[in-house]
């Protein structure tokens, strides 16, 4: 553009000197000798000189303006409302589509009118001794309005009391006390059930160390233990990356391990997953639950480099830049990370984690890991296998948590975000009786400590 408008200038004196050449020229060819017809010729050429400038002006004035608004657009940066790795194009058909717009914003008031209505009815059948109608009717009224303190707090009353599920009813009382602290009604049931709440989960953890110490009975070189380490293994590489999404087969998920072979037809990401997980568990089993000592920072971004070692390699072993967003959750800020993972560390090695009991333990450190959230990719497979190494260090073999859970998993999760650890916690409980269960089963002389197992196996060993 700045050529163009030394072009123009130059234009505008070559455009007069042009002229007063051929004015000139007409006054030598003809031989004019009167003055008036010289001066008459001058003006002449003038007045064309200056007529041909005007006509150029506005071209000139159109290119300015051009110049200016490229130079103004060359230092700022565009915005596309489309992102640029999907790649749209677009589409040149002419065919109209029709859009049908649903409402999707319920009104909040209205809902908590209906729900509470739907209480009082809940209520009514409840002392009519309609049980069914009115578990329908707590059901419809916690659909509507799922943190109400009121409808938590009566259908607790109403699970506790049909039911005799306690567990279930402080789970509600707790959520009511979450949204209302204040909820009397609800503190004293949450009061009077508490001790009856903990008592149930010793009791379930005692039964867990029973099986642990079956499991530890076991002799090492026994064929049946070594087999059933040796399919726990693949079962747990093969839930661990389904998970997470992976679609091989345990079959498949077998072969990789075994043989590095690829599988027609399955993505490069999905078998690097599983080498990865595969590396991870190594890893631990010949360095980590055998040493004596604090577990680090260090220690943590190792096991998750072998994670995303095969699939990622540049984001393996190192924190997040970016913010990252997991459902509803929204992790720490990036320059968090480094305090809050420190932090985590110190309470991995305080005295008061240390006192609890190892699921307990392992569940704790798993959530707070995954909570933190403070890599790219890989946050989960790195929690879960922080998780097993502290239950392999107290006894426990790696906990399968089965692919088919995955819906519960992450609901518990959610849970745990809101205040209450405690369903997760059990739910990793229940996860690792499974485990035992499955190593009690494959050993025969020790079959009739799980007669429901030994009775279906098919329940342990699952396969797509």
């Amino acid at each position: 553009m700045i050529n163009r408008h030394r072009y123009l200038v130059s234009c505008d004196r070559t455009i007069i000197m042009s002229s007063s050449r051929w004015c000139v020229s007409l006054f030598a060819r003809y031989q004019w000798t009167t003055k008036f017809s010289c001066f008459a010729t001058f003006f002449l050429g003038i007045s064309v000189a200056i007529g041909v400038i005007f006509l150029f002006k506005p071209m000139k004035e159109q290119f300015q303006r051009q110049s200016n608004f490229n130079k103004i657009r060359s230092q700022s940066k565009v915005f596309s409302p489309i992102p640029f790795d999907l790649h749209l194009e677009e589409d040149d058909h002419s065919e109209v589509i029709d859009l049908t717009i649903r409402r999707t914003d319920v009104d909040k008031t209205s809902s908590v009118v209906e729900a509470l209505s739907s209480l009082q009815v809940a209520l009514e059948m409840r002392k009519s001794g309609k049980l069914e109608k009115a578990l329908k009717l707590f059901e419809h009224a916690i659909a509507l309005s799922p943190n109400h303190p009121d409808v938590l707090n009566h259908y607790g009353e109403f699970v506790e009391e049909t039911n005799k599920d306690i567990i279930h009813a402080d789970q509600l009382y707790f959520k009511a006390l979450t949204h209302c602290p204040d909820h009397s009604r609800a503190l004293a049931n949450r009061e009077r059930v508490a001790h009856s709440v903990e008592e149930l989960d010793r009791a379930n953890l005692r039964r867990i160390d029973e099986k642990r110490d079956s499991v530890a009975n076991i002799p090492d070189n026994n064929a049946a233990l070594r087999r059933a380490k040796k399919e726990a293994y693949f079962q747990h590489i093969y839930h661990t990356v389904g998970i997470e999404g992976n679609t091989m087969t345990l079959s498949q998920t077998r072969s990789i391990v075994e043989t590095r072979i690829a599988v027609g037809g399955k993505s490069i990401a999905e078998h690097n997953e599983i080498l990865g997980l595969d590396a991870a568990l190594k890893y631990i089993n010949s360095t980590l639950i055998n040493r004596l000592g604090d577990i680090s920072v260090d220690d943590i971004l190792e096991i998750h480099k072998r994670v995303l070692g095969f699939v990622d390699p540049l984001e393996s072993g190192v924190f997040r830049r970016t913010q990252v967003y997991v459902g509803g959750h929204v992790p720490p800020r990036p320059q968090h990370i480094f305090p809050l993972m420190n932090e985590f560390a110190d309470w991995l090695n305080s005295e008061a984690a240390q006192r609890l009991h190892p699921v307990r333990y392992a569940a704790l450190a798993h959530y707070k890991l995954v909570h933190i959230h403070p890599f790219n990719d890989g946050n989960g497979r790195t929690s879960r296998l922080l998780m097993n190494m502290i239950l392999m260090q107290a006894g426990f073999p790696p906990v399968i948590i089965m692919k088919q859970d995955r819906q519960r998993y992450y609901r518990v999760l959610e849970l745990a975000n809101d205040g209450d650890v405690r369903p997760f916690m059990r739910f990793i409980a229940e996860c690792t009786e499974k485990t035992l269960d499955l190593f009690l089963w494959a050993t025969a002389e020790f079959a009739h400590e799980v007669p429901a197992l030994s009775h279906n196996p098919h329940r342990i060993i699952i396969e797509d």
